[in-house]
């Protein structure tokens, strides 16, 4: 007798669902995530939104500069902490022991985030539109989606990684000391150029620099081609990828062989 399966396809799109549900039910997570690069760009942005800065806006340059700080973050911190807690929480094993698809869960993790994604950076280029902190038009903004969403997949791989190998109790700590930094050496806090030399020096070989050059490009602004962030972030991708089988693989062995 033949055993039927469930359809692929609506289960993916049942997880991915369900994923971008829990995350927006996470007041913790949704209003942060949401609500912390608005705060950011009314300090940073505004005050000299009208100002010439590089070859546009300073408003327009600091709304790429938190756009890239709000994907990165939730990248990392939607698949990190999520993981940790599912792991701390004996989830994982439920998970395993039911008809759900390894690939739906990574699946549905991945558009969530990216949908989640999407919606921090919506609010925040309508927050500097209301507020006449800078104006984009709608063919940047797609640009900039597209480009900051598709980039993001080597932090989502990082959160996954970080989620593997911390404890619930210290994933949010970790994934903290990362994101901070990063955003900070990388120029998405204060430009680089006011930096202090030695920061002017390491951020080009940072994840998230690259980054923000592919949202920087969008506006006009970036230092180096797209193309060339894209490679750079391929290159972590494939490094992060490597940690994070690695992590995956070792829980699997400790768990269930």
């Amino acid at each position: 007798m033949l055993l039927s399966t469930a359809p692929v396809a609506p289960m993916f799109g049942a997880q991915a669902k369900t994923e971008f549900l829990r995350l927006l039910r996470l007041p913790a997570f949704s209003l942060v995530s949401l609500m912390l690069p608005v705060m950011f760009y009314s300090f940073f942005g505004l005050p000299n939104a009208q100002e010439h800065f590089m070859s546009t806006t300073a408003g327009l340059y600091m709304l790429a500069s938190f756009g890239a700080y709000a994907v990165l973050s939730i990248a990392l911190f939607s698949f990190g902490a999520s993981v940790a807690a599912e792991r701390g929480t004996s989830a994982v094993r439920l998970m395993r022991a039911s008809p759900l698809r390894p690939g739906a869960y990574f699946f549905g993790k991945i558009v969530a985030s990216m949908g989640f994604g999407a919606v921090a950076l919506t609010v925040l280029v309508v927050f500097a539109l209301v507020t006449n902190g800078a104006h984009m038009p709608f063919g940047v903004f797609l640009t900039m989606l597209v480009r900051l969403l598709l980039g993001s997949i080597p932090f989502t791989i990082l959160g996954f990684a970080v989620g593997y190998l911390a404890s619930i109790n210290s994933a949010i700590a970790i994934l903290n000391l990362i994101n901070l930094p990063l955003s900070f050496a990388s120029g998405l806090f204060v430009p680089l150029r006011a930096m202090p030399p030695f920061v002017q020096h390491i951020a080009p070989y940072l994840p998230s620099y690259h980054f923000g050059q592919l949202a920087w490009g969008a506006v006009g602004a970036a230092q180096e081609s797209w193309m060339t962030a894209a490679l750079w972030l391929a290159g972590y991708a494939a490094l992060f990828l490597i940690v994070a089988v690695r992590a995956y693989r070792r829980e699997e062995r400790k768990e269930f062989a």
